[in-house]
Order: C-alpha cells, then sequence, then structure tokens
C-alpha cells in the first residue's frame, strides 16, 4: 500500500454547516474514503485508480445556490497522507469513560484506552457516527455477546467491543486499505478476539451474532438488511448508523419487516445512531 497514490480535493464552504457534513456524505456515496475537516471546509481522498474527471458530477449538493463551494484538487503520496493526519488527528474522549488516541499522544485516566492509527481508514472516533457508536456500546451490555462490525473501518468499535467483553468479534469491511488497518490495530490494542475479513454481506452466509454494529452509508444498510436481520440470534441487538436523521423513516420502513423495533436515538449534527432489538 507504499505506493499507493490519491487524489486530494481541498473543498472550502459557506456556510460550514451543515454543507460540510451533507458534502461528506454525497463524497462517501461516490467512491471518496477519508476526510479531514477544517476551519474552511474538508479535505477529501480518493485513491486515483478509483478517481474519474467526472467524479463530482452526481454530488448535488455543488450544485446548490444556496451555498458557496469552491474546490482545487492534486495528486497526494500516502507517505503526504500520513503526515496529514498526524498533523490534524487530535485524541477525543467519550463520556468521559472512552478515550480514542495515536500511538503518540499520552494516555488518559479513563476506563477504556483505544489506540489507533487511522491512516486513510474512516473511524477515527471523531465523525458524528462513530462517536455515537461508541456511545451506544458503551450503554450496552456486550459481555460473552457475539459480534459482527460491519464496515469496520480502522476496527475502532470492534476493538470497544472487546474491551467490554465480547467474544467471539468479526469484523468486516470492503476496502483493502480499511481491512489491512484493522488488523494493525486489533494487533495495537492486543485484542485476541477478533477476526478481520474483506469483504461484503456475502461472507455472512450461516453465521450468526448475538449483536451487529453497521457504520455504513444508507444505500448499503437498505441493500444488506435482509442479510443482517437474518445473522441476528433471537433476543439480538443491531446498531446502525451512517446517515440522517431525514433516513429514519426509510431505514425503519425495512428494519421493521424483519420485527425489529427501534429502542433507542443518538443524534448529533442531523446525524443519528439506533439502536434496534
Amino acid at each position: 500500500m507504499s505506493n499507493t497514490i490519491y487524489i486530494g480535493y481541498e473543498f472550502k464552504v459557506e456556510p460550514l454547516q451543515p454543507v460540510v457534513e451533507i458534502l461528506i456524505a454525497e463524497l462517501g456515496y461516490a467512491g471518496f474514503e477519508s476526510f479531514v475537516e477544517n476551519e474552511t471546509g474538508v479535505t477529501a481522498y480518493i485513491q486515483k485508480e478509483e478517481w474519474n474527471a467526472s467524479i463530482l458530477d452526481d454530488i448535488h449538493i455543488l450544485n446548490s445556490d444556496e451555498f458557496e463551494i469552491a474546490y482545487t484538487f492534486s495528486e497526494i503520496e500516502q507517505t503526504n497522507w500520513n503526515a496529514e493526519w498526524e498533523k490534524n488527528f487530535n485524541p477525543i474522549v467519550v463520556d468521559d469513560v472512552c478515550a480514542v488516541r495515536a500511538p503518540f499522544h499520552d494516555k488518559f485516566d479513563t476506563e477504556y484506552d483505544i489506540v489507533i492509527e487511522p491512516k486513510m481508514s474512516f473511524g477515527t472516533g471523531h465523525h458524528e457516527t462513530t462517536h455515537m457508536m461508541i456511545q451506544h456500546i458503551l450503554k450496552n451490555d456486550f459481555d460473552e455477546k457475539s459480534v459482527l462490525d460491519m464496515g469496520c473501518g480502522t476496527g475502532v468499535l470492534a476493538i470497544l467491543a472487546e474491551m467490554k467483553g465480547a467474544k467471539p468479534i468479526e469484523a468486516i469491511d470492503i476496502d483493502n486499505w480499511c481491512y489491512l488497518n484493522s488488523l494493525e490495530n486489533v494487533a495495537r490494542n492486543n485484542c485476541n478476539e477478533i477476526t478481520v475479513f474483506e469483504g461484503d454481506a456475502s461472507l455472512l452466509e450461516g453465521k450468526t451474532y448475538d449483536v451487529i454494529i453497521a457504520n455504513i452509508n444508507r444505500n448499503i444498510l437498505l441493500q444488506d438488511m435482509n442479510t443482517y436481520t437474518a445473522c441476528l440470534k433471537k433476543g439480538g441487538v443491531l446498531f446502525l448508523s451512517g446517515f440522517y436523521n431525514s433516513d429514519i423513516p426509510t431505514i425503519d420502513a425495512e428494519v421493521t419487516k424483519y420485527g425489529l423495533t427501534i429502542q433507542e436515538t443518538l443524534e448529533h449534527n442531523n446525524w443519528v445512531a439506533l439502536k434496534y432489538a
């Protein structure tokens, strides 16, 4: 992966919110895989081999008259990204209980201390969806529960689940970089109950779990919901995020087909994380 070349887009937006959140969501659908928010907007990264000159044609918010969005783009070597995230990645503490930090940060006096090197992977805890999923895990019983972390990104949610007593745990991501990064982070946090796989929902055939965590975009959730629910043991719990509060009716209509109901809703900056049982 050291030779991977990325295209970086520097977006300057006004007003910042909710434009940045909408822009990130649409860019994610288009194939961009990592984002760094800043004081003027956001920088978005996509692998050069996944890029094409018309990549922004379907980013609808760029055509809106309500906002001002300007951008530039350039090739970025992978090594430059490592320096970039180190410069911008600050540690976070969730609910005074769980810290997510990089190896070069000092350890926090928290019950749970997670060390990750996110590189190009999604899931540092900074984005609202990951932050809220951490909150869900902190508030719920994971002891001796079998867990699936679908779309695991950095593996941060699977790592926290093991710290809360879950076992066994499977973490899956379709992106090779996320797969490799999760392997690194699982080892870095001395986790012994997590198995990481590269692939999609087709890997789930014949498997069952007490808890399923899926922090993925709305379209993938809707596409694979029947597979997730088929893998959920009776009395199991499903945590979903990666979409906006305006998407709740669509998501809920799909999930309730399989006999599950919303137990709790967390919301931040229009992003939501739902608990179903």
